[in-house]
């Protein structure tokens, strides 16, 4: 990012404040604190470096199909290190990863489907629907075995088994001791919605 390498100097509020509190830069590219909330991501064009960057940030991905992605900030002389080096190895095959980070060509929305990056690749009249069909599924699930799912998939990444495991069955405890859970079940048996209190 030029404005952060100094090669842009600020022109306008905005740069000024980024400038002043590069939190707001690693915020936006959901960096640096826990999130446990699902983020579904949305994207119709180009999603090049920050763009994949927050994309690859996203629990749940829908792009239209002429987006694009990539990584192109070795091409600048820069590395793409709001999360890309940490998260796309981990996301999809290190190989197309590896291509991704180090030649820094852009992708087809296609091909990042292929490669995993992507849940759904749709035209660009539907893709706002097709997120927004997502998050209502989402929203119908047990909010605190939602939140407790992403919270345990966070915490293990990269573990050794039994440390996994471990807080696997933390979260795990969470979720069973609550009201949800003797909700859900209780509507499945009785063929109706259940009433999530996110207790």
């Amino acid at each position: 990012m030029p404005l952060v390498t100094g090669a842009r100097q600020p022109e306008d509020e905005w740069d000024h404040k980024l400038v002043s509190n590069y939190t707001l830069f690693t915020d936006a590219i959901l960096r640096g604190f826990a999130l446990y909330k699902p983020v579904i991501a949305a994207v119709n064009g180009n999603a090049l470096g920050g763009g994949t960057e927050m994309t690859n940030a996203c629990d749940l991905r829908v792009a239209a199909e002429h987006a694009r992605f990539g990584t192109p900030e070795a091409k600048r002389g820069l590395l793409p290190g709001g999360g890309s080096i940490s998260r796309l190895p981990r996301q999809i095959p290190y190989a197309k990863a590896m291509e991704m980070l180090l030649i820094g060509d852009a992708f087809s929305a296609q091909d990042a489907l292929a490669m995993g990056l992507l849940n759904y690749v749709v035209p660009k009249e539907q893709l706002i629907a097709t997120a927004r069909a997502l998050a209502y599924k989402l929203a119908e699930n047990g909010p605190l075995a939602v939140q407790k799912i992403k919270e345990g998939v966070i915490r293990t990444s990269g573990l050794p088994l039994d440390q996994a495991l471990a807080i696997e069955n933390e979260v795990s405890v969470a979720v069973m001791m609550s009201k949800d859970a003797r909700e859900g079940p209780r509507a499945f048996k009785e063929k109706r919605k259940p009433r999530f209190t996110g207790e």
